[in-house]
């Protein structure tokens, strides 16, 4: 079996950085769902998720995030996702994902777009 990590840093204007690595499925979702748990129990609404080193993800994966969104959005946050490769973006892509959430290249571009709604 493949492994998976989360990895979660917490950046000074209140943004929550979570970097996935590894195989996200069914048997790893819920390392996935205990850390975006942990976010909201913490009352950390305004999330980043960075795909940089994650090499596959399943339906299961993709789940978690539907299963967050409304909490995160209700709270007057949201999840933006960073640094995909082509093929997790393509996975993204398939499910009508980027007419949901911001799919950015990069964590700093993440943390502008949540600057910049703050100001709206």
């Amino acid at each position: 079996m493949n492994g998976f990590e989360v990895a979660q840093h917490n950046s000074e204007d209140g943004i929550t950085i979570l970097r996935l690595k590894g195989f996200l499925d069914a048997h790893t979702a819920g390392d996935l769902e205990a850390a975006l748990q942990k976010c909201i129990d913490e009352k950390k609404f305004r999330i980043v998720v960075n795909f940089e080193e994650l090499n596959y993800i399943s339906s299961a994966g993709l789940g978690v995030f539907m299963g967050f969104i409304e909490d995160v959005r209700e709270n007057g946050g949201d999840i933006k996702m960073t640094s995909m490769t082509e093929k997790i973006f393509h996975v993204f892509d398939l499910l009508g994902f980027p007419a949901l959430y911001d799919i950015l290249k990069t964590d700093d571009e993440a943390v502008e777009r949540f600057a910049q709604t703050e100001k709206e």
